[in-house]
Formats: structure tokens, sequence, C-alpha cells
């Protein structure tokens, strides 16, 4: 795809940058001068804090928090119901599973593949995640609303908590097995945290990723030992973590740390024996060199299952071909396995003789028991969708609610109620006003966007090109506004070279440690005051180049009404060479706030629609007034008839790559 470039537009760019730097410069100096924040004790008068919200504003900060962004509808809504009733809604809604059918609803990808008769890729499976995160209309029936928007919000936080990626090469292959486990988390998103584990370690994305899948036991004739790999990362990442905490998420005093080596090879020796579903369907021992997915593609779709037992039909006696599982009982096993111990029952030592399913319920039980994980996922869950630095007694209070619904099968339904209800997410802004809030993440700046100004898929063709001796490659793209698909739009979210991505997709992270540490901390003063600053860790200037251009490409080209050519020039509807179109916002829906005359003033709406639809009402009067005055300047005489939209570009370029914005408070 030809790129375009910001000197193809009608009126320099200069004055834009210049803005961008006035506006970040101010922004200190105007905090100390003129201010937007209420009194709090006033805010709510008798009603409380769970009555709200008292004002789009405060509606529009919790939508930040609990979806892929507010719009203007679902904030009038939330004004409406309240917080409580708008939950309620939420926990019932149906959800948006991208590979797995709900009755009477076919999930995307088996639509795109049974219906459609298109390949299934990675690029399916990004149209699939952008269905369930921006919601709204389903491509198949318009009539069905996916309206799921905390479910896949809490979905995609577990997603950078429980990483698998398609960076690695086989799930690369595979995007089915890479949406049923995004479905695991879907599924569980408002479920108990103990059930996630163990949908999550038995399914075949996470077994290929951490290498669980065809682990077996130890050989020492053979100085084969059992992968480590997941035994670890159960442990440090999606448990415990690496020391001991209070129920605050403070480290215990003296520290101390949550195992040891011999620890997580204890683990690994629990976690042997798993495999894909059907490996030994023939009877003979094929669980070294199986690989069904290739016969199957559905495998990918199973849990895997156990093997302990000699195949039926092999007659190979040599040691370790059999009883992959190690359960302590044959010669090279390891007895009596020490795994976490904080003083439960038994002291968290494995007995020998168990299955591997009995062997695996009793690690599981073990990590999910301990004391640390309630502070450990409650803060990273915190981190996720409100502030970066919760204060301790804000992850204290969440994490109460995680260790009292242990046993509930909505267990993590209470704990994202509490994170979202509390009343530091609530007020935070105001009582910590230095230290709360979170850097945005670039992919969740670009799906506020894209809600906020109602993106659809434009563009595209129905084609079915023959390839033999394969079959037909068919795409069907044509009127389908709501399968989000395009190369330099939903496809390309990940990109980091190109200019027209924000180093973001879904289940795409670098690394296990997901795009972000949560304890990471940026250089200067934040690194002074310990504060932790995850995002920032994506914000290479290579990327922050690619966001701030993919911003530009929005809010100046990527218009549902207007297609732009590669050399910059509007005018034509469709290109009838582009198979796969865009995803494209519509700028015209905000004309009538963008002014009433040509000749300057009255953009005073524009200004407040986009500070309460994105912003949650927090522009600075500073910022406000610099917008307005900016804005003012563009009239008939120096922009022409579409002085309004020339606006409208202008505005959302600004206000999305600001301080103010970046920052959600």
């Amino acid at each position: 795809m030809s790129k375009i470039t910001f000197a193809s537009a009608r009126r320099p760019a200069l004055r834009l940058i210049s803005l961008v730097c006035g506006l970040t410069m101010a922004a200190a100096a105007s905090a100390q001068s003129l201010t937007h924040s209420p009194d709090p004790m006033f805010h709510d008068g008798f009603a409380g804090l769970s009555a709200g919200p008292f004002n789009d504003s405060d509606a529009s900060r919790f939508l930040a928090q609990a979806t892929f962004g507010p719009t203007d509808a679902d904030i009038a809504h939330l004004r409406s119901v309240g917080y409580q009733a708008w939950l309620n809604e939420q926990f019932a809604a149906t959800p948006t599973y991208e590979v797995t059918n709900q009755p009477g609803q076919m999930a995307y990808l088996n639509w795109t593949q049974n219906v459609l008769g298109e390949r299934v890729g990675q690029e399916n499976r990004q149209e699939a995640w952008f269905l369930g995160a921006l919601g709204g209309p389903d491509p198949q029936n318009n009539l069905v609303l996916h309206k799921d928007q905390l479910r896949q919000r809490m979905a995609f936080a577990l997603s950078e908590i429980l990483v698998v990626s398609d960076n690695n090469p086989t799930l690369s292959g595979w995007p089915r097995g890479m949406a049923y486990y995004y479905d695991i988390l879907v599924k569980n998103a408002f479920g108990n945290y103990r059930g996630l584990l163990e949908e999550v370690t038995k399914s075949p994305a996470m077994g290929v990723y951490l290498n669980m899948l065809g682990n077996r036991r130890a050989v020492l004739s053979q100085n084969q030992h059992p992968d480590e790999n997941y035994g670890r990362e159960i442990n440090q990442l999606f448990g415990v973590g690496l020391v001991m905490l209070n129920l605050n998420g403070t480290p215990t005093t003296p520290a101390a740390a949550t195992y040891t080596q011999s620890t997580i090879t204890n683990f690994a020796h629990v976690l042997t024996g798993w495999n894909w579903a059907g490996c030994d369907a023939n009877g003979y021992d094929n669980f070294v060199y199986c690989f069904t997915p290739y016969d199957d593609e559905s495998e990918f779709e199973k849990p895997m299952v156990a093997y302990e037992t000699k195949p039926a039909n092999e007659n190979n006696n040599t040691p370790g071909y059999y009883n992959y599982h190690d359960n302590g009982t044959h010669t090279d096993d390891t007895h009596n396995k020490q795994l976490l111990a904080y003083g439960q029952a038994g002291g968290g030592v494995l007995a020998d003789g168990g299955t591997a399913q009995g062997d695996l319920t009793f690690a599981l039980d073990n990590i999910f028991n301990h004391p640390n994980v309630a502070p450990f996922i409650s803060k990273q869950l915190i981190q996720r969708l409100v502030t970066s630095n919760p204060s301790p007694a804000y992850v204290a209070r969440v994490a109460t609610v995680f260790n009292n619904n242990r046993a509930s099968a909505t267990q993590l339904q209470a704990v994202a109620q509490a994170i979202l209800l509390d009343p530091e997410a609530r007020y935070g802004q105001w009582t910590s006003a230095d230290t709360f809030g979170k850097l945005r993440e670039p992919l969740l700046t670009l799906t506020h966007f894209w809600r906020g100004m109602d993106a659809k898929h434009v563009c595209g063709t129905d084609e079915s090109t023959p390839n033999p001796p394969d079959p037909p490659i068919v795409t069907k793209y044509l009127n389908q506004p709501y399968r989000y698909a395009g190369y330099g739009s939903a496809w390309n979210t990940n990109d980091t070279q190109y200019g027209n991505g924000v180093a973001q997709a879904s289940l795409d992270a670098f690394t296990v440690f997901n795009f972000f540490k949560p304890g990471f901390i940026p250089s200067g003063e934040m690194t002074t005051r310990s504060l932790f600053g995850p995002e920032f860790q994506l914000q290479t200037d290579s990327i922050i180049v690619n966001s701030t251009n993919t911003t530009g490409y929005h809010a100046f080209y990527y218009d549902v009404n207007d297609y732009y050519d590669s050399n910059g020039h509007p005018g034509v509807h469709c290109d009838p060479t582009d198979v796969f179109g865009e995803v494209k916002v519509d700028h015209a829906k905000d004309s009538a706030l963008a002014g009433t005359t040509s000749t300057g003033g009255a953009s005073d709406a524009l200004v407040d629609a986009y500070s309460k639809r994105f912003m949650s009402g927090q522009m600075s009067p500073f910022m406000r007034q610099m917008l307005i005055t900016y804005l003012n300047t563009i009239t008939n005489a120096s922009d022409g008839s579409d002085w309004r939209l020339q606006r409208i570009y202008r505005a959302l370029y600004l206000v999305f790559n600001s301080p103010e914005y970046m920052i959600q408070k």
C-alpha cells in the first residue's frame, strides 16, 4: 500500500506541530493557574459514589477504564442507568467469541471459513478481535449487537498477564488455535481464577508457547529432563511472582523469595505427560513426534490430555517410552515433590503415586491458594484498567475481594466490580493528582479513536482467485462495514516500521513478559519517585512516531465518506484495485459541532465534545482555549468549503497527540 505523507495536506503541518509543542510546554503552567477539578467533598453529596455517575465526565472516565473507549451513546446510557445497573448488564451480556459458536450465533472465524469460504489467517483473527473490542453489529446479521465491552476489556487485560503470542513460529501458522486461546480468556473473564489457570494450562496454544505440550518425565540414562519453561512462568508471571507480598501488594519485611530453583524443577516434573488430544488414537506410541493439527486443525481447539500408560499396540519396552508422567514411582522420577511452601496442609509436598490430572490439580491448587496470588493478580488488573500506581490500600481492598470469592464461580466478576467502583478509581484523579493514572496503551488509543468516531470497514472486493493445486483464494470484503480489515489499518496495528501501526495487536506480544512489564519504571522523575509506568516501556522513538503517524492517517485521511489515493488526492469513492479495503472513521458526524460560520468562531462545541468523548471532560482550561483559538483561524477563506472538516481533522490530531490525552486520569 502506498503511504500518504502529511506533505500532501492542504495546509502546512508546521502550525500543528507548533501547537502540540505549545500544549506540551504549557501543561504544567496551566495546572498552577486555571483548574477544572471540583471539590470532591461536594461531588456526590449524600448519595454516595455508587449512585453515580453524576455528570458526563464521570461517565466518560468510567467507560475509559471499563471499555475500549467511550462513545456518546455509551455515556448517555451509563448516565441513565447508573454504575451498578451498567455492570449488571455487562455481566449478563452475551460473550463475543472468535471461534467458539454460541446457540444461534456462529463465531466470526467459523463464519469466514465455513460460510464465506475464506482461508482463516492471522488477519481474520485480528478482525474477530476488533469485532469484540469495537462492539456493535455482527457482520452475519447486523441486528445482532456485540455489547460485552467489559468482558472483552477484562479478557484483553488477562491476555497481557497470561501471555501467548503469534510471534511464536508454530502459533503463527495456526490462527484458530490462537483464537481458541483468546476465547478461554473471554469465557473466564468473569469466572474463577483457579478455573482459568486450569484451562490456560491445558490449552494447546500455551502448551506450544511454553513447552508443556509433549513434556515427559526424566530418562536419566539419556540425559533427558522435563522442560522447566511452563513450571517457571506459571509461578513467576501467572501466579505468585518472585517475592513474598503483603495483602496490599508491598514486599514483606524481611524480603523473601516465593520459591527456589528446586521448586521450579519439581513443578516441571509434575507438569509432564500432556499432549494433543488425538496423539494415540491408533494405539501406538507417537507421543514424542505427534503433531495432530496437520491432519485435524481442530486439535488446537481441544484441551491437552494426559498420556500415562503404555499404548495398547506398542511393543517397545525401552524405559522412558511409556508412562510419560512423573508420578514419583519410577526409578528416574522425583519423589515427594516439594512445591510452594506456605503453610497449607501437607506443606506443599506432592505425594507419590498420583495421576497426571490429580497431580496437576494439586499443583494448580498449590499456586492458587498461595497468599501472593490475590495481591499479585489484583494489582496487575488495576494497572491494566485504572492506574499504574495504585495505593497499597486500593490493592488490599481488591485483593480482599479476590480472597473472599476464592470459591465463587464469578470471582473475577467481583474483582472487576471492586476495581472499577473503588473510591480510588472514581476519585483518584483528585486525591492523588500527581501519581494517579496511566499512559494509554497505543492499541487502546486506536480503539478509542475508532469507537468514538464510528469507524467502519469501507471498500474492498469479492474475489475468487484460482491457485491450483490448492483451493481458490476467496476474499469477500465488499459491502462489509463490520469486517475490520485492511493492510493500512486493522491488520497492521502491530507494525513498528512502516508508519501505520502502533506496535500492538491481540496476542502479539514480543515475549512472555508482554509488551511491557508491570514493574517497569521510566527514567527521570518517575525513577526518582519510584513510580511505575509500564506502558512507557513500549514508547521508543520509532513507535512514538509510528503512533503519531497512525493517528494522523485516521484524523486526516481515513474517512468513510472519502477515499484518498496514493498521492493524497480526494474524491474517488473506492479504488477498484483495493481488494481488502480499510477501516475508516466518520468525520462528518461532527460537522454540526465545528461551527456555523465560515468567517471564524463557534468551534467551542467541537472542542467540548472531544473533551467529553476522548478526555473524560478533563481538558484543562488552557488547552481548551488554545485549541479553540487555533481552530477558529480555519475558515472558508483560508481552507475552502470543507473548513468544518478541516477543524475536525486537526482537532482530532491535536487531542490524540496531546500529553493531557495520553495520560488517562
